[in-house]
């Protein structure tokens, strides 16, 4: 044995297990064959428009869908939440505070899993994810949807209101022609603020099976070998279009402003 030999094994010494000798790791921990030591190039090659147009589009449409069918349910639910808070009766107030307290304290994920298990049971059969995601989510947003609209009603003077009822006008036609026109705008932004968010809770509906923009980019990614390229796309799909939306709410945010 050489000098350079006997410092090569000095610096590697085999190491003994189950009886036998291993001069390096690589003996005793085989790679899989496969194993690339080098790091993958990111590849996004693989995406065109057929692809796009069978895997994407269909989530995304849902995920649009959902967010637009979930605002406008949320805001009709959560402004008849919002009066029945400020309406002054307790028959009325109490089981609002409680729904929308409740509602908030609870993680959306668990709302989804808990109504798309248990409410066929209460039925007696299977309702789908996509049904399943729709009325948990206008459930879920009318409870946010409700402190917005409460906190936009409160910001109107109260002498507004007292010159209503002084112009002989009921309660209901008081916050229907006097109120809620002039709290819609002052809400305006928050509103739509709370929808770019709801539009990003969407992807929770994964959860349950249901095929939304993420679900399609997974979808995609698994038929092509390319899970990594298609969460990273769809990640900057959500951050731009997100972006895009919170940009022009803050333009119609400080338009609003001006005309105050």
């Amino acid at each position: 044995m050489t000098v350079l030999s006997q410092f090569r094994h000095f610096r590697n010494p085999p190491f003994l297990h189950k009886n036998k000798f291993f001069h390096n790791k690589n003996e005793y921990f085989p790679l899989p064959s496969t194993f690339n030591p080098a790091i993958r190039c990111i590849d996004f090659s693989f995406y065109n428009w057929d692809l796009i147009s069978n895997f994407v589009l269909k989530g995304l449409y849902f995920s649009l869908m959902l967010t637009l069918v979930a605002t406008i349910g949320g805001v009709l639910f959560g402004t008849v939440l919002a009066l029945m808070r400020l309406s002054g009766r307790k028959w009325l107030d109490v089981p609002a505070t409680i729904y929308v307290n409740g509602m908030r304290s609870i993680p959306l994920v668990m709302v989804i899993l808990w109504f798309f298990l248990l409410m066929p049971a209460i039925i007696g059969r299977p309702i789908g994810a996509e049904l399943s995601a729709v009325v948990t989510f206008i459930a879920f947003e009318a409870a946010y949807f409700s402190e917005i609209m409460r906190a936009g009603i409160q910001s109107i003077p109260r002498g507004q209101v007292y010159a209503g009822q002084a112009l002989g006008m009921t309660y209901s036609q008081n916050m229907k022609l006097v109120v809620l026109p002039q709290a819609f705008r002052n809400m305006l932004p928050v509103l739509l603020t709370q929808t770019i968010i709801l539009f990003q809770d969407t992807s929770l509906v994964y959860a349950i099976g249901a095929y939304d923009m993420l679900k399609g980019f997974e979808v995609a990614g698994k038929n092509f070998g390319r899970p990594i390229e298609a969460y990273l796309a769809a990640a900057v799909l959500y951050f731009v279009m997100c972006y895009a939306l919170s940009w022009a709410v803050k333009r119609l945010h400080q338009k609003i402003a001006i005309i105050r």
